[in-house]
């Protein structure tokens, strides 16, 4: 009777292994760094006086000294040679299912800047969202709200076209609109500019799948959860290496961590 209790106990146990989700041992895990080498480009600057609510726009601290300027740090480099605002994204797997979930998240219009700079959209979006926080209390033409006209194009090298283009008078106002990159499986990116202001800009990769990562100032990211296999992992800047992504393949198993670094140059 005692070596059936012990088989009985053994098959239990086993039964209660196969019951665990295959995703919580079953995947790898790609982690590793973007890095930027090399002096880091100076930012754009816009001279307040040229673009309209001037005396509004000021209020935002990407300022030169005297306040005359707005700066745009395209790119940031944290104090370990991380790279802010890089995406990394593993390629060459499409989960329809998330796809067709997928919202991103709000885009905010505050102190004529968009926030984020950088984030992901999917080829077929559904729900793509900015949102108005701007007014000026001292301007009897922006009391309501300031101008911003959220401009949205597919970029793909020097072609641009527009998705959409509407304009957001009002506080606390803002727009929900379908998004298609018709040649995102080509390298076109996601471009979102104020043709109000030219300094405020949002910029996307299109991604097939949650398998991504936007990067902090330290440069450092951890993608979870990715099935096992070969991959191209891709690092991904808006205005570096011409905006065209850097491409590692790596190997993913399962249970185990994948490294894949990425460095980006002037």
């Amino acid at each position: 009777m005692k070596k059936v209790g012990i088989f009985t106990v053994i098959a239990i146990a086993a039964i209660a292994f196969l019951a665990v989700p295959m995703a919580s041992w079953a995947n790898g895990t790609v982690e590793g760094k973007v890095s930027f080498s090399g002096k880091a480009p100076a930012a754009k600057e816009f001279l307040f006086s040229k673009f309209p609510n001037p005396k509004f726009c000021i209020k935002n601290e990407n300022k030169d000294a005297k306040g005359e300027k707005r700066l745009l740090h395209e790119v940031q480099v944290g104090k370990d040679g991380g790279l802010k605002n890089a995406v990394v994204a593993v390629t060459g797997i499409k989960d329809e299912k998330f796809q067709a979930e997928f919202k991103g998240e709000d885009i905010t219009a505050k102190f004529c800047e968009f926030l984020p700079y950088t984030g992901v959209v999917v080829p077929t979006q559904s729900s793509f969202r900015v949102m108005n926080t701007d007014a000026d209390p001292d301007d009897p033409k922006s009391v309501k709200g300031v101008l911003h006209n959220p401009h949205s194009f597919e970029v793909k090298g020097p072609s641009s076209t527009t998705i959409f283009n509407i304009a957001l008078p009002e506080k606390d106002k803002g727009l929900d609109k379908p998004i298609k990159l018709r040649k995102a499986d080509q390298g076109s990116v996601f471009k979102l500019i104020c043709d109000q202001h030219e300094f405020m800009q949002f910029w996307a990769l299109p991604v097939t799948s949650p398998h991504y990562a936007v990067v902090g100032e330290d440069g450092k990211f951890s993608i979870k959860d990715v099935p096992a296999g070969k991959y191209k992992v891709v690092a991904w800047h808006p205005v570096l290496n011409k905006g065209v992504p850097i491409e590692q393949e790596i190997e993913v198993k399962d249970g185990a961590s994948s490294a894949a670094k990425f460095e980006f140059k002037p």
